[in-house]
């Protein structure tokens, strides 16, 4: 399979994903997945359980191997590439379920993270980073100790540590109050203004309407639709699959 992208749309693209495979056993999780996230875009991936969302993220991140097509980032062959070679060039993610170190404070955990991840010399402002996700207070604290909206800020207080270019956030939402969501959707857009590119896969169509530029909707490992939300929720196809579904439940 050709590894060249066939979008041609984005030439300043970060990532593009070209046609991505990935199979377990006789199932196919991905099928020919091709998209592009640019610097400063926050792209949400969206779709029912089961239609490759986390998988591609996955992927994208070193953790499966891809069983086809590429991943080109910053115009370079990254499919395969080893998790931690990915944070050194600027990819990281966080989990739907944060796995810190929870004998560690807060801010152990993320100076293993800035140690571990960090690319280069650049300035880390640790007290800033704590504050901006409403972690200052707790920086003493052991990670145990934290609850489970805190444990998923200090998983994103981790990755960005690292000072990515490209962040992958999965299902960061989930739990979340109205007041929470508002200020972590603010935070997201925060980070894609000052240039990150954002990959966010994620269930909440009132988060995503609220930080995406556009969407990708998958269903059966394959894309179905890439747009606006707005567009996305008047197709029929992905009513049929997707939002119909969510609305009838």
């Amino acid at each position: 399979m050709s590894p060249e992208p066939q979008d041609k749309a984005a030439p300043q693209a970060l990532l593009r994903v070209v046609r991505l495979e990935k199979r377990f056993g006789g199932f196919s999780a991905l099928d020919g997945v091709s998209f592009h996230v640019q610097p400063g875009e926050i792209l949400g991936l969206v779709g029912p359980n089961g239609s490759g969302k986390t998988t591609c993220i996955n992927v994208i991140t070193g953790l499966h191997k891809p069983d086809g097509g590429a991943l080109l980032y910053q115009g370079r062959a990254i499919g395969g590439m080893a998790s931690h070679r990915l944070v050194h060039l600027g990819i990281n993610r966080t989990f739907q379920v944060p796995k810190p170190f929870l004998t560690l404070t807060v801010r152990e955990n993320v100076e293993v993270a800035a140690a571990y991840g960090r690319r280069g010399s650049e300035a880390f402002d640790m007290q800033a980073l704590l504050a901006s996700l409403e972690l200052d207070r707790d920086a003493d604290r052991p990670a145990a100790e934290l609850n489970s909206v805190q444990q998923k800020m200090l998983d994103l207080a981790r990755a960005l540590a690292t000072k990515p270019k490209l962040l992958c956030v999965d299902e960061l939402a989930a739990g979340l109050n109205p007041a929470e969501l508002d200020r972590v959707a603010e935070r997201l857009r925060e980070l894609a203004r000052a240039g990150m590119a954002l990959l966010v896969v994620e269930h909440l169509m009132g988060f995503i309407d609220h930080v995406t530029d556009r969407v990708i909707v998958l269903n059966a490992g394959k894309e179905i639709f890439e747009g606006e939300l707005a567009a996305a929720i008047e197709d029929r196809q992905v009513v049929e699959v997707f939002l119909g579904s969510e609305h009838g439940a």
